[in-house]
């Protein structure tokens, strides 16, 4: 298997990023996202949007990709881990041929402090990641926040609304 990295000083052609994007949301299976939040995550490694970077490590078999690894970092150390694996599948009809072990080595090797993975109970990925060193060190959870942020600040497309007061005071509720 030849491994490639693409990185955002050695990224990934438009063709090979829609491959990848392709591969993950095919191969993710249940696991998976939104092909538009699967190129999300690749663009935040290559450095296409405002980010902290990652990279992305790909297997391939006859110039056909057989698995595919995206490792984002965080831009935080210590209280949260450097590193998180978004995304992490095998070809479904080459799983079992230690591809998936492979590029996680790899991962590894090339990460700049530790690795955090959001993995759920029943994924049969678990295993890997044990074998591998990860750990349990918290349960997950996420609240889905369907009210949009209030604090203009933390959403910078949100035109002021000049209705309010400018004294930080709601006036609308008095």
């Amino acid at each position: 298997m030849e491994i490639k990295i693409y990185t955002p000083f050695e990224p990934a052609t438009l063709t090979e990023k829609n491959k990848i994007a392709d591969f993950l949301f095919e191969h993710l299976d249940q696991y998976g996202d939104k092909r538009e939040d699967i190129l999300r995550a690749l663009e935040y490694a290559l450095k296409e949007t405002a980010s902290h970077g990652g990279y992305i490590v790909t297997g391939f078999r006859k110039e056909k990709i057989v698995g595919a690894v995206v490792i984002n970092q965080t831009g935080m150390k210590g209280y949260i881990p450097e590193n998180i694996l978004v995304y992490i599948a095998v070809d479904g009809g080459r799983r079992g041929e230690g591809i998936g072990k492979k590029l996680m080595k790899k991962a590894i090797a090339l990460a700049n402090g530790d690795i955090a993975l959001h993995v759920e109970p029943d994924n049969p990925a678990r295993n890997l990641y044990e074998k591998l060193g990860f750990t349990n060190k918290y349960l997950e959870m996420r609240l889905k926040n369907p009210a949009p942020a209030t604090v203009p600040v933390l959403d910078k497309s949100r035109k002021p609304d000049t209705s309010e007061a400018t004294d930080g005071v709601n006036r609308k509720s008095e």
